[in-house]
């Protein structure tokens, strides 16, 4: 991928990657953050807030203290609901007086599938999910926001939560997307069910390669430069992983845990159980493809075998 802009990584810095955009970057850095979350300010004057982040009072300050004189933030908008991205949201309208917009709850936007999943329990997930968060605004999928000098539209971007949207923007000379944790430069992101959903996470990715930007601006980590090379670069690592599972799965059955120590070699013992999670979205997928099936109702532990189907591939 070609080499684009980079930010500084002081947390509580005021950066300004390009006219009408101003960041603030959260102090919380994690292996699963990188340098932290990105606090985007869109606008002057009445300015629009992407992805407040967390609840630390540090980084609220830090908000505020980028506001000019006789600035005010008029909207605060969450691609979606995981501590780390919208935590400070009640905090920040509490003293802004401003709206939180954002798709819906944790809950919002899960597949079938995954709601009954959710419901019958024994899957896991929930990892660093806001469960308290509930926005004062919905927002649909195409749902365009107008504010002082600034324009945004929702897109609706399931996969790594049900309820997790990208927002479409054109900056002075050219269309972007603020692309959450759907798309980032320095990683992949995690897919956990039943937040997480490896088929809708595949979809949004197609989706949003028929929407015209020039650049992507991740929650965490730098600026996407070539948005569309990187979307291909996500599919392609997703099929080889789906193509290593199903190559695992040929010399018999297996949990997700046994196939996430046996494809991720070079992962950090730390990461394992996060790539387990992702091996696991992965599996659930192939199992609504019918390339996979289970011994039991889908669990965490449930042990999984190739189909016929998945045979002739």
């Amino acid at each position: 991928m070609a080499e684009g802009p980079q930010y500084q990584i002081e947390a509580g810095v005021l950066q300004c990657p390009e006219p009408g955009l101003r960041l603030v970057l959260a102090p919380n850095p994690s292996p699963m953050t990188l340098h932290g979350t990105n606090t985007f300010l869109l606008g002057k004057g009445a300015v629009a807030v992407i992805d407040p982040g967390p609840d630390d009072p540090r980084h609220l300050a830090a908000i505020l203290h980028a506001l000019g004189p006789g600035e005010r933030i008029s909207h605060i908008f969450v691609t979606h609901a995981h501590l780390d991205h919208s935590a400070l949201a009640d905090r920040l309208a509490a003293r802004t007086g401003a709206p939180v917009l954002a798709f819906g709850d944790a809950s919002a936007g899960r597949s079938p599938i995954m709601a009954a999943l959710a419901a019958e329990g024994g899957i896991g997930g929930g990892e660093g999910i806001d469960a308290g968060f509930h926005p004062d605004i919905l927002l649909a999928d195409g749902a365009v926001t107008e504010g002082e000098g600034w324009q945004l539209r929702a897109i609706h971007t399931p996969g790594h939560i049900g309820n997790h949207l990208s927002f479409a923007a054109d900056l002075p000379g050219s269309p972007v997307i603020f692309s959450g944790d759907h798309v980032m430069g320095w990683s992949t992101s995690i897919v956990s069910p039943p937040d997480g959903d490896m088929g809708a996470f595949l979809q949004s990715l197609d989706g949003l390669g028929r929407e015209p930007a020039e650049r992507y601006y991740p929650a965490h980590g730098d600026p996407i430069p070539d948005p569309q090379a990187r979307l291909a670069e996500l599919i392609r690592h997703r099929r080889a992983r789906e193509a290593q599972i199903l190559a695992a799965l040929a010399d018999g059955p297996s949990d997700a845990a046994s196939l996430a120590r046996r494809i991720y070699l070079d992962t950090p013992a730390m990461l394992l159980p996060a790539a387990a999670r992702n091996v696991l979205a992965h599996l659930i997928d192939l199992t609504e493809r019918n390339l996979a099936t289970s011994d039991t109702p889908l669990r965490t532990a449930s042990i999984f075998c190739r189909t016929d189907d998945a045979k002739i591939l």
